[in-house]
């Protein structure tokens, strides 16, 4: 189950840095939508909401 939640926990971790480069790249993009960045930023959120809380999982199954 540990080894389990920190494989996801792993998964989860690299998706929040591929979301966070491509809303850096869409920064610079001069023709960008604002309505993609508010997604992104969105699905950022999320994916760090849902890393917390494999971290606390993580800490409650370790004991």
């Amino acid at each position: 189950m540990k080894l389990f939640l920190m494989v996801l926990l792993g998964i989860d971790m690299v998706a929040v840095v591929v979301v966070m480069l491509v809303g850096a790249v869409g920064m610079a993009n001069l023709s960008r939508d604002p309505h993609v960045s508010n997604k992104l930023m969105r699905a950022r959120v999320a994916l760090q909401g849902v890393a917390v809380a494999l971290v606390v999982l993580l800490l409650l199954t370790s004991r």
